[in-house]
């Protein structure tokens, strides 16, 4: 069987176990929150009442076996997310995302270099998504800070990068940085920048994914939970 066939059969796999979850599991059950899954990422779409039932429902999801990642469109008390869509090139994640680049296309609502200070608020947005962008840049880390700054308490930070043993860490000559899981250890905490809690790192032969949310100064992630993700 080839692996795309295979990871098909794993993606209906999983979503039927994620069914089953939000349709028996007491914590959950009753919640409108649906599910789809593509190459292991699942897709969150529905709405809830408060916050906390999202958090509930991440968490739960985040525990399955070949989950890399969660990800979600769900109105929270009403209200869509804002969520944006770093170098996003020509494709954003979600057609309703705002894409943010340096060069004008029609998926982008926001000129702006993702190496300099993004032109968005303190604590103005619920989701951002760097997706093929970190390997990109040679000091990625002030571009972290950035999302950490604009994201609001319990937002969410998605990253995508080339996984650094596969061909496609090195086939773009335009990838300055290589990255492992590894690297997102590093990246929740460290001297002097803000720190991250990961909800759910992990890798497929391919690919490096991350779901990071801001702590607050001073704060350092729990290390039961780094230890569940990194050596």
């Amino acid at each position: 069987m080839g692996g795309e066939a295979r990871q098909q059969r794993y993606d209906d796999y999983l979503a039927s176990v994620v069914g089953e979850l939000l349709a028996h599991d007491a914590r959950v059950r009753g919640i409108d929150v649906t599910a789809e899954v593509d190459g292991g990422v699942v897709h969150l779409r529905g709405r809830v009442d408060r916050a906390d039932q999202l958090d509930t429902v991440r968490r739960l999801v985040g525990r399955l076996a070949g989950v890399h990642a969660v990800w979600d469109r769900v109105r929270v008390a009403g209200r869509d997310p804002v969520v944006l869509d770093i170098g996003c090139g020509d494709q954003r994640q979600y057609p309703t995302n705002i894409g943010v680049d340096r060069r004008r296309t029609p998926s982008v609502a926001a000129v702006a270099d993702v190496a300099r200070p993004l032109p968005f608020r303190d604590a103005s947005v619920d989701r951002v998504f760097a997706v093929h962008v970190l390997e990109h840049l040679i000091d990625f880390l002030p571009l972290v800070a950035e999302c950490h700054r604009v994201l609001r308490p319990g937002g969410v930070l998605h990253v995508l990068s080339p996984w650094w043993r596969h061909v496609n860490a090195v086939a773009d000559p335009t990838h300055v940085r290589l990255l492992d899981t590894q690297t997102v250890k590093g990246i929740c905490s460290g001297p002097d920048r803000p720190s991250w809690y990961p909800l759910h790192v992990g890798r497929d032969e391919s690919t490096v994914f991350a779901d990071l949310t801001p702590l607050p100064p001073g704060e350092d992630p729990d290390e039961r939970q780094l230890a569940r993700f990194f050596d």
